[in-house]
């Protein structure tokens, strides 16, 4: 038993003095995913980091033309973890959504960030994983069941959306 604490011992010990190596590669990542969103002039999308803190940003998403969110901007948090882009970001919705998919709190539930994320998403994928989200809901598993419930009537679900939106 004793090498085993050992190893795992020195395996944490590692990963520790690779922290700072570790942040500094999520960094670079992340500096590369700001200039490939500036550069690619997807309309409707962008992202930001807050301050000087490349790990949160702050993303926006206009709905998509032809949705009942056509004329609607939504902000979102963005937070990187270290052990990105192995692990998925935490994003949520800063604006409060009414959506099938998303609960009060802005949480959102989009299978890439979750249980099907790859290191091959970057923040411009997600950004129109979920502006695409926004016209098509799940409605198989609802965060916001009166959202999934009204979503079939989009005369009435366009008319509460617009009546609670808030700018």
């Amino acid at each position: 038993l004793a090498p085993v604490a050992t190893s795992s011992t020195a395996a944490l010990k590692g990963s520790e003095s690779g922290g700072s190596a570790a942040r500094g590669s999520v960094s670079k990542r992340l500096q590369q995913e700001l200039m490939t969103l500036m550069m690619s002039g997807d309309k409707g999308i962008s992202a930001f980091p807050e301050s000087d803190n490349l790990f949160k940003w702050i993303g926006t998403i206009d709905g998509a033309q032809g949705t009942v969110y056509d004329g609607l901007r939504y902000r979102l948090s963005l937070e990187f973890p270290a052990g990105y882009p192995y692990q998925a970001p935490h994003v949520k919705f800063v604006t409060p959504c009414f959506h099938p998919n998303v609960d009060e709190q802005g949480f959102i539930c989009l299978d890439i960030l979750k249980d099907k994320w790859s290191a091959l998403y970057d923040v411009r994928s997600i950004l129109l994983s979920i502006q695409s989200l926004l016209g098509e809901p799940n409605n198989e598993s609802p965060l916001n069941t009166a959202a999934a419930k009204l979503w079939d009537d989009q005369e009435a679900f366009k008319a509460h959306l617009h009546s609670t939106f808030q700018k």
